[in-house]
């Protein structure tokens, strides 16, 4: 019987390869040690062309090995080990606010461009723990209004030893959400000093400027906590802004309206989950399983949300950069949109005739939206062509219009 080998050598990456088609066949693996006593026969009837591949990826896996320990190592030698990050880090409201980000004109605005970032942990650890967080997954992706999606970086985290008895308190946090195993992952992940060192020249402008990255506010304590935690063990510095994105999208919003929009109806904007099953939105792995809870689908759809909200008030075509290959962003799009709640058209009763007079005073009641509807205050909007996102009462009303209309004439 063929000896089981380890993690870097061919039959591994043999083994990884035949792992999703040993799991359609019902043979009870989940892993690549599971999996490798039903893959010894297939690798021995290899010719060595075959095999020469799964050599090569080997070789470069541990050259990469390799490189990170002497990475690591320099690190060590010129850094001390540092105190824990919770010693060190700031409290989130001694972050930077994005009020202060301001552009010149509308040309400014459309050609910035901004980072959107989210780590995943294996769930969260108690206040009186050092360790907060368990960082197991990064995503951004480098956004403008201009040119939509225009890279992403995407990492699978090496993450670090549960600290003793929140094991199964990780784990179940983990199935919950994103459903990335804490030991025994099948695909391969990266240590911290790689995933910063990517992550900065990822996010490194061309002209050497400081990077602003924008995450949502709620998920902000757990990103800046686990950029400190990866980089405190790594030894690397890092000067990287850490921005609220409502903050950003209000910004917005008031270059171009002179006024504030309500910051709930710019939430509901940011919670929607129309894009959750998109095409090209998750990672491999969670497409594949198809879980939602991904830290670059979380990225993206900060993007979409953006250009589905504020691509048309500034004049951009959506293209497929801008939102999902499978939405219809070749068709115009009113994005100056309104969000309508079912009580705030109780009052209006289709009636058995005169519907249409009904839909066009309906129409010409919405032609401006009053401050407190909780969109933006004087963006004048209209129910032809708008695209609405929440009031499912209304939104019914408006799709059976026209069959209500032939129904009442017969």
């Amino acid at each position: 019987m063929l000896r089981r080998k380890g993690r870097s050598s061919p039959y591994s990456f043999f083994v990884r390869d035949r792992l999703p088609e040993l799991q359609r066949r019902g043979l009870p693996v989940t892993r690549v040690a599971d999996a490798i006593p039903y893959c010894s026969q297939e690798w021995a009837s290899l010719t060595e062309e075959e095999k020469l591949a799964y050599t090569e990826k080997a070789r470069r896996q541990k050259e990469k090995k390799r490189l990170q320990k002497t990475v690591e190592e320099t690190c060590n030698l010129a850094h001390p080990v540092p105190a824990p990050p919770t010693t060190k880090m700031g409290s989130v409201t001694s972050l930077l606010d994005a009020s202060a980000v301001s552009w010149e004109n509308d040309e400014a605005v459309i050609g910035e461009v901004f980072y959107f970032l989210n780590i995943y942990s294996h769930g969260k650890m108690p206040s009186h723990c050092e360790q907060r967080f368990l960082p197991c997954e990064i995503g951004c992706v480098k956004y403008s209004l201009q040119d939509g999606i225009m890279a992403d970086f995407h990492h699978f985290i090496d993450p670090e030893v549960p600290p003793l008895g929140f094991r199964y308190h990780c784990q179940i946090a983990s199935d919950a959400t994103h459903k990335i195993p804490i030991s025994g992952f099948h695909l391969s992940c990266t240590c911290y000093a790689v995933v910063l060192q990517e992550l900065l020249q990822f996010v490194q402008p061309a002209g050497g400027a400081r990077p602003r990255l924008y995450c949502r506010s709620n998920d902000r304590f757990r990103i800046n906590w686990c950029l400190n935690r990866m980089a405190g063990v790594a030894g690397i510095e890092s000067d990287l802004e850490l921005l609220a994105v409502e903050d950003l999208v209000i910004e917005l919003y008031k270059k171009k309206y002179q006024k504030e929009p309500a910051r709930s109806w710019m939430c509901r904007q940011l919670d929607v989950f129309l894009w959750d099953f998109s095409s090209n939105t998750r990672c491999k792995w969670h497409e594949e399983n198809e879980i939602l809870c991904c830290a670059l689908a979380s990225c993206k759809k900060i993007a979409y949300c953006i250009s589905k909200s504020l691509a048309n008030v500034y004049g951009v075509s959506l293209t497929a950069a801008h939102l999902p290959q499978d939405s219809d962003y070749g068709e115009s799009i009113n994005t100056k949109m309104v969000i309508l709640h079912d009580g705030r058209f109780q009052k209006m009763k289709v009636a058995d005739s005169g519907c249409d007079r009904h839909l066009a005073s309906l129409s010409q009641d919405q032609e401006f939206v009053s401050s407190n509807c909780g969109s933006p205050c004087g963006v004048k909007t209209s129910l032809s062509g708008t695209s609405i996102m929440l009031g499912r009462g209304i939104t019914r009303l408006m799709k059976s219009a026209s069959e209500l209309s032939r129904s009442s004439s017969n």
